[in-house]
């Protein structure tokens, strides 16, 4: 049975039972910092589980794609560990509970997949005897079938919370892949006996104390790994095996010239290629991007571990992309995001294989060196810097360094790893401030517990509201009130009600003027606060304010006016960029201010100055159109819907926002906006450059931002058009002919300053001294450089043919020496690193180099000319020795 069968099969079968089928979500977790990616079915429905949310229906079915990396250093060297696979799970929100999902998921394996009942056998937790019952009296299955197993084998429990008992299936491989033991049976750690099924019955809480309550709501929460079922339906060993995963070891197998099966190292190469390829391409498929940080990272690392195994087969770089259009040939029609994205897919993980492959030869080489340390010190342990300077410069991840030290028997001093990274990441916070900055937001989090600020500045720009905060977050304390002698940097006044926009989503906080019965108070900056208050950085200009009195709050206009220019037409840009270059366009950051904005981008390639033109002439388009903006509210997962875009790194609410713009933009945002695309004016696109691999950024002006940079061009054309004396549309035909004459003039100089350089070599040659027999030259020269003063020395050993030179000179207070000494007197013992070093040392310097080349630097220009009379008398030394 092909495994796209399998699939189809499992949720035709659970849709027939009354479960709303859902596709796979994404690999990349929605609302939840818990998880970095999605490793198992019910991880995109725990909210379901939990009660955050209303499912859309008390019975779900999905085959979810999942990547768990805890086992990525085995993936290879067995044929049963995976970082991606595909789950099929049934579920129930409170609906049916053990008996049904005990007796479908038997149906469904014995009628359905028809594998055979006497290979089959199940496990339960040791003390869930309605488990056992319905196993025996419902299903049939006789007791010598069913294992009871602890709770380490069958209770899914993950901290306090819901939890409960679970029963799995058993399918019998035989006892060829088991331990040979006597007492080999279910719960044995051997291959014999495959888990394909997991059956979670959550019915308990556990409280804090470690006991458990019974859940008023029981659910049902399975998993069969698709991959696993496979294996078993199609009669094959291990998941390399199956329909979906053969090929594409074959593909990797045929282009490293080998044959699997052959060479056991070759075949954990080749199964790492095969694997780590699944899991790289639906990832990036995701959004996800190769970096050094969170989800980012993972991917990095099981990409770079397969371009090292590739590099074991000797395979050049990229090999791994080539193999995308297999994949998607494979899974292309179960998962439709991999044939949308295929061409973005190549690029990105090409870009990531050629990225590696500059450092990783380089890296290879150090750590070979360091293993050989090792044996040779008799040593086992890398040290953790060495570790962490071959990831910081050469790109090794961690477990990498680790795998390929196992492979010599070595280890790795992770924790002194760790202290260095952490270091480093102590050093860029404190750099950036973000450390103080997490300090302070603990310390304010304790003062302005309990508050809350009403945001009114959708509708509004000045509003009245009450002090009920006066914040001197500097000495981290509350105010009773503040004037000007209050002498605080950070002073904040919180308001039960305000206009002022905080600073979020990367659109700027607001300024203004907060105004009260005795005192003024300029509004710097607007940010969010810890929990649910808006923050007003201020400085008393007038008088006083008092906590509890009425104040007003009024925002600058003109300059929220500018942020929402620039925040509108960033919207219409990402639209336009999407458009444009591809639905693999996602926003991944921005800066919106009053005077310009900042996009940044997933895309793989520079853009070329004619798509950058056709940008701002669709945006121009959509400007004079004057489309309609506007803003509503609705659940986030009608809003997802819908089509509007959101962000994969946001946490949105249960109720979100949406800004639509005509029937060409929709997107969840909370920041302000004009009322319709012409209010936004004029559009300039400043720049457009790579900030990181894959990462892509666009700077642009909007509004009077644009208008001003159009009106300075115009100065500038004007005052260009006065100095070359032509009219604004001649300038640069005028420039060209500028430019070709001083190119001209440009040539005829150097021809003049050659002509004077070999009057002056000739010059300088006129003082070589023949006295020992031997040529020698040593003189003071006038040089700007080092560069300068060796350009000298070879002009001056080119004309000489035979000698020995010493040249010096001085430049702002230092002095420059190169000496140099032909072959056929280096042959005869003379040596021009020994010469300069005796010679730097008499102006208070050093030097070194080879018997024919040499150069020094000193600190005593005064003594220089003696430095250089001494020469002819070292020479002579080194002619007796």
């Amino acid at each position: 049975m092909k495994s796209s069968e399998i699939r189809d099969k499992f949720l035709k079968f659970f849709q027939e039972k009354g479960h709303l089928v859902l596709p796979s979500f994404s690999l990349v977790p929605q609302n939840d910092p818990t998880l970095l990616l999605i490793g198992a079915g019910m991880a995109p429905l725990k909210p379901y589980f939990t009660g955050e949310k209303t499912p859309p229906h008390p019975r779900v079915s999905t085959c979810q794609k999942c990547v768990r990396t805890p086992d990525i250093e085995k993936v290879g060297l067995t044929a049963r560990h995976a970082t991606f696979f595909e789950m099929l799970g049934n579920f129930s929100f409170g609906d049916y509970f053990k008996e049904e999902a005990i007796s479908w998921a038997w149906e469904l394996v014995t009628r359905g997949y028809k594998i055979p009942e006497e290979r089959l056998y199940v496990s339960i937790y040791e003390n869930d005897d309605e488990a056992f019952a319905i196993w025996r009296d419902k299903v049939g299955l006789p007791e010598s079938k069913i294992y009871r197993l602890g709770k380490e084998d069958n209770f899914w429990e993950i901290g306090p919370g819901p939890c409960g008992p679970c029963s799995e299936i058993y399918y019998d491989l035989g006892p060829e892949h088991g331990c040979g033991r006597p007492d080999c049976e279910v719960g044995c750690d051997c291959d014999r006996f495959l888990e394909v099924w997991n059956l979670v019955f959550t019915q308990y809480n556990k409280e804090a104390d470690g006991s458990y309550t019974p859940l008023v709501q029981k659910n049902i929460d399975t998993g069969a790994g698709l991959e696993r079922l496979a294996l078993v339906l199609q009669g094959v060993s291990n998941l390399f095996e199956i329909d979906i995963v053969r090929p594409i070891l074959e593909h990797f197998a045929a282009k490293a010239g080998v044959v699997y099966g052959r060479d056991k190292e070759k075949d954990v190469s080749l199964r790492v290629l095969t694997e780590h390829l699944r899991g790289v391409a639906f990832m990036v498929a995701d959004g996800v991007m190769p970096s050094n940080e969170g989800r980012g990272y993972v991917l990095r690392r099981i990409l770079r571990r397969a371009v090292r195994h590739g590099q074991l087969l000797e395979l050049e770089a990229p090999f791994l992309s080539e193999a995308i259009p297999l994949l998607v040939e494979l899974m292309g029609d179960a998962y439709p995001e991999l044939s949308k994205s295929k061409e973005y897919i190549l690029r990105i993980i090409r870009l990531e294989e050629e990225r590696f492959k500059e450092t990783l030869d380089q890296g290879m080489e150090i750590l070979e060196n360091h293993i050989a340390a090792l044996k040779a010190g008799g040593e086992s342990v890398l040290p953790g810097e060495a570790a962490f300077k071959l990831y910081d410069t050469y790109g090794f991840p961690l477990d990498l360094t680790r795998e390929i030290l196992g492979e010599s028997g070595f280890s790795v001093d992770e924790k002194a790893f760790n202290s260095a990274l952490e270091q480093q990441r102590e050093r860029a916070r404190a750099a950036m401030g973000t450390q103080e900055a997490g300090q302070k937001n603990v310390l304010l989090s304790s003062l302005v517990k309990g508050m809350a600020t009403q945001f009114l500045g959708y509708d509004t720009l000045s509003a009245e509201g009450e002090v009920i905060g006066i914040v001197a977050a500097g000495r981290g304390e509350l105010l009773a009130e503040a004037d000007l002698k209050t002498g605080e940097e950070e002073l904040y006044l919180i308001l039960d009600q305000s206009p002022f926009y905080a600073e979020r989503g990367g659109q700027v906080g607001d300024t203004g003027l907060i105004t009260a019965a005795e005192g003024v108070a300029l509004v710097k900056n607007t940010l969010p606060g810890p929990g649910e208050q808006i923050l007003h950085l201020v400085e008393i200009k007038e008088g006083r304010i008092h906590a509890g009195e009425r104040v007003r709050a009024l925002v600058d206009h003109k300059r929220r006016q500018d942020i929402a220019r620039h925040h509108t037409a960033t919207h219409l840009l990402h639209r336009a960029l999407r458009d444009s270059l591809g639905e693999h366009v996602h926003q991944a950051g921005s800066l919106v201010a009053p005077e310009r904005l900042r996009f940044d981008f997933s895309h793989f390639t520079p853009l070329e100055a004619e798509e950058v033109r056709r940008l701002e002439e669709t945006i121009h388009g959509l400007l004079q159109k004057n489309l309609p903006v506007r803003t509503s509210y609705m659940d986030l997962d009608q809003a997802l819907e819908k089509g509007a875009m959101a962000l994969f790194d946001e946490k949105y609410g249960e109720k979100v926002r949406l800004v639509q713009i005509a029937d060409y933009s929709l997107e969840l945002c909370g920041g302000t906006h004009v009322r319709s695309t012409g209010e936004i004016g004029v559009f300039k696109i400043l720049s457009e450059g790579g900030v990181g691999a894959g990462i892509r950024r666009i700077e642009a002006l909007a509004g009077d931002s644009a208008y001003h940079y159009f009106a300075n061009r115009d100065e500038i054309l004007k005052e260009v058009s006065m100095l070359v004396k032509a009219p604004a549309e001649k300038v640069p035909e005028k420039l060209q002919e500028i430019l070709e004459s001083q190119k001209e003039l440009q040539r005829r100089i150097k021809q003049l300053s050659q002509k004077l350089s070999q009057h002056h070599i000739d010059s300088i040659l006129e003082q070589v001294d023949y006295s020992l027999g031997v040529p020698v030259l040593s003189t003071q020269v006038e040089a700007e450089s080092m560069e300068n003063l060796r350009e000298y020395l070879d002009k001056l050993r080119d004309k000489l043919e035979s000698g020995i030179i010493m040249l010096g000179s001085v430049n702002n207070g230092k002095v420059f020496l190169a000496a140099a000494v032909t072959q056929d007197l280096v042959k005869k013992g003379f040596h021009a690193g020994r010469l300069i070093r005796e010679v730097a040392r008499i102006t208070g310097g050093g030097g070194g180099g080879r018997p024919d080349m040499a150069q020094a630097g000193g600190k005593d220009p005064q003594k220089l000319p003696q430095a250089l009379s001494g020469v002819l008398s070292l020479v002579q030394e080194q002619q007796k020795q």
